[in-house]
């Protein structure tokens, strides 16, 4: 099924490119969500008339990621209190949504689900490295120091 990009998706295409895509990714996530349109002649002919007001919105949301990037790599260290045990070992652990309230109260903004943590939650005290994806090829890194206390 061939679609039309409303916006920029990850690992599929730019704003404004014809892609084939499986029908029901189209119908269930696409569509639904605004990022695409099917590719008849009416919605080709539609789209030629708002490309402009569309690339124009994409350049400004990766300008504002970029802005955002910078200011999270601004914040330096993240530090992280946590209860643990003898060994070094966290009760529980730090998850995306403790990254994220930890870096709000440093004063950046960061939404969950920007946070990329492919090995799971923390459990263990000392210095992490915790990936940021802000907008399609824009990422950071941030260092979380997890600190125990008994």
């Amino acid at each position: 099924m061939d679609v039309i990009l409303m916006e920029n998706v990850e690992n599929l295409g730019a704003v404004g490119d014809k892609v084939s895509v499986k029908s029901g990714f189209a119908r269930n996530y696409l569509v639904p969500q605004g990022k695409a349109k099917m590719a008849t002649a009416a919605n080709l002919a539609e789209f030629e008339a708002i490309r402009a007001e569309l690339e124009k919105a994409a350049v400004q949301a990766q300008q504002e990621a970029h802005a955002r990037k910078l200011e999270i790599e601004a914040l330096g260290v993240i530090e992280v209190t946590a209860r643990v045990g003898s060994e070094g070992k966290l009760f529980g652990s730090i998850g995306v949504a403790d990254v994220s309230d930890a870096i709000a109260s440093m004063g950046g903004n960061v939404e969950k689900s920007e946070i990329r943590m492919p090995e799971g939650a923390l459990r263990v005290v000392g210095e992490h490295l915790v990936d940021i994806h802000l907008y399609t090829d824009i990422d950071t890194q941030v260092t979380v120091v997890i600190i125990g206390e008994e």
